[in-house]
């Protein structure tokens, strides 16, 4: 079992930055690649970011391109999402997951846990 725990989520003008924490507990965290994802109002889930295991290679949706970093302490058993240049359209729960494997992974079905989510809010 894993469990995951995001923060950092709020309130923000557009323009801003905000980072998001996860905290992960239970299996060895430095296994599995984590990702995030979000859910905007009346919008079915998206895939944001993900970083493998070991922290090598990361991979973004191109909406957050240039915008959005996503990195990992494995020693904390935390990940993070870094997001400058924040548009009103970003606002939604964003999530944090952890795959299956350690490869980067796009698709919801191939990550097996799941955390409660932040809300990100961008004010236009």
């Amino acid at each position: 079992q894993v469990q995951l725990l995001e923060s950092g989520g709020g309130l923000v003008q557009a323009g801003g930055s905000l980072r998001l924490s996860c905290a992960g507990s239970g299996r060895t965290f430095s296994t599995p690649a984590m990702g995030w994802f979000r859910q905007g109002p009346g919008k079915e889930r998206e895939f944001v970011a993900s970083i493998s295991g070991t922290g090598f290679t990361t991979t973004y949706a191109d909406f957050v391109k240039g915008r959005f970093t996503i990195s990992r302490d494995n020693a904390k058993n935390t990940v993070y999402l870094h997001m400058i240049s924040l548009k009103h359209e970003d606002t939604a729960v964003y999530y944090c997951a952890a795959a299956r494997t350690g490869r980067v992974a796009l698709a919801p079905d191939e990550y097996d846990y799941w955390g409660q989510g932040t809300q990100v809010t961008v004010s236009s």
